[in-house]
């Protein structure tokens, strides 16, 4: 047996506003939102006393997906440091193909991005960079050149 697909990827933060903002601009869509908890949750997740609320966003094919989760209660717990390097164990960034780099930059950066590094050409095959966007997400942008 194997898996069917990748479902989403979960990134817990203080800010769900600024966040889905931050998603949208990139070109995510919000496919719905709401407050989750119960005892159903607390047995999934570990974490007895929950109350969150969630949103899922999808890239615009469909089969992508960011879930953001904001807990009100217990209070999420932060990592040190806040804005880890690239090479921190665990997950660092969300990867992207973006039809042009500059543009989504230029976007992003309205919604408090920056540039981890540079943007750089891989061979004659990608431009590619790192944005750190809101509560220190990552997200990496690859734009394929033809």
């Amino acid at each position: 047996m194997a898996i069917q697909r990748m479902d989403n990827v979960l990134i817990v933060v203080n800010d769900l506003d600024a966040v889905i903002a931050f998603f949208v601009e990139l070109g995510m869509e919000l496919e719905g939102r709401g407050p989750v908890e119960g005892r159903w949750v607390e047995r999934v997740i570990g974490i007895d006393d929950v109350r969150q609320e969630v949103a899922m966003l999808r890239t615009p094919d469909g089969h992508g997906k960011v879930e953001l989760a904001m807990f009100h209660t217990p209070k999420a717990i932060s990592q040190a440091p806040e804005n880890a390097p690239a090479n921190t164990l665990g997950i660092r960034r969300i990867m992207f193909a973006v039809d042009d780099i500059e543009d989504v930059i230029a976007r992003l950066r309205a919604h408090g991005a920056e540039l981890v590094g540079d943007v750089e050409r891989y061979e004659d095959i990608f431009l590619l960079c790192y944005l750190r966007g809101p509560e220190g997400i990552i997200v990496g942008l690859a734009e394929h050149l033809d």
